[in-house]
């Protein structure tokens, strides 16, 4: 059923005639009736009935009308949710990594419930590839996701891209090693050692395979750990080396060695599906970030 006819035929039991509803509607009568009669058809059932020289709606047509009434109060609301120019509400799910979910969005939360209480986040913690899956599936409305300028994302990862914020990775080892040299030099001092990368990504395995092969050797990835503290741990334990964040704290044993030229950058994203962003909610809640991201010394 249209919702144009739905119109009419409340409109019909508001006004009580066809003539009236026309003037109203600014269309002929005959195109009331016709439309009308039409609605009838899609409803299985006489929605009007002569009553004199006018029509009146029978038992039907009145049930109908009072669906029409919360039909159409739902469709103009739908309409204002979309509207990109109201005032936001509702929900945007996010999935992300911890790291930019603490660093990007927890501070938005608070400026979100003062500023613009209808519109809320719920938030899962995924690495890149989990949250992408779940963006494609439209299980979640924004992703934040990162890639190294040594491993970058695939083109087609997904749709539009925001960048967040970036920050260098270093080679985390025991406090006694030596320090000093280019990226490849540092790397090499290590290739006797095993190698710790994440379990729930492979791109920071893939960085460290590129600088072992451009260093000459077949790194020995024997640990995956998703956590940077467990990583730290393990690295003091003497199970192994791998990449930290240089602004993540280091335990007392643990140093972080620059690697330079080539440098390891993580970048971080907040992605869409194409021709989501201008969902109320999810624009406020990109401009928030973007926002955040251009503020002198911020993420």
């Amino acid at each position: 059923m249209e919702t144009r006819r739905l119109r009419l035929l409340l409109e019909l039991a508001r006004l009580g005639s066809m003539r009236a509803v026309a003037e109203e509607m600014h269309l002929t009568t005959s195109t009331v009736s016709q439309q009308l009669a039409v609605l009838a058809r899609e409803a299985g059932t006489a929605l009007v009935e002569p009553d004199g020289r006018r029509v009146r709606l029978t038992p039907s047509g009145r049930r109908l009308a009072e669906h029409a009434a919360t039909i159409l109060a739902a469709v103009d609301a739908a309409r204002r949710d979309l509207d990109p120019d109201v005032e936001p509400a509702g929900t945007v799910r996010v999935a992300g990594f911890a790291t930019a979910i603490r660093r990007s969005l927890v501070p938005l939360t608070s400026e979100l419930a003062a500023r613009h209480p209808a519109v809320s986040v719920q938030i899962h913690e995924h690495e890149p590839g989990e949250a992408l899956g779940l963006l494609a599936e439209d299980r979640i409305d924004l992703a934040l996701t990162y890639d190294y300028d040594l491993a970058p994302a695939p083109p087609d990862a997904a749709g539009p891209a925001v960048r967040l914020w970036s920050v260098p990775w270093g080679l985390a080892v025991p406090a006694d090693k030596p320090a000093g040299g280019g990226a490849l030099e540092v790397v090499g001092r290590f290739r006797g050692h095993d190698w710790i990368v994440n379990s729930r990504s492979t791109a920071d395995e893939t960085v460290v395979r590129t600088l072992a092969s451009m260093a000459g050797f077949v790194p020995a990835v024997t640990h995956r750990a998703d956590d940077l503290d467990l990583v730290q741990d393990l690295v003091l334990a003497g199970l192994g080396v791998g990449l930290l964040p240089a602004d993540h704290p280091l335990l007392p044993g643990v140093a972080l060695l620059p690697l330079r030229e080539p440098g390891v950058v993580l970048r971080a994203y907040a992605r869409t599906r194409r021709g989501r962003a201008d969902w109320a909610p999810l624009r406020l809640v990109l401009r928030l970030l973007r926002r955040q991201a251009e503020v002198p010394g911020g993420p």
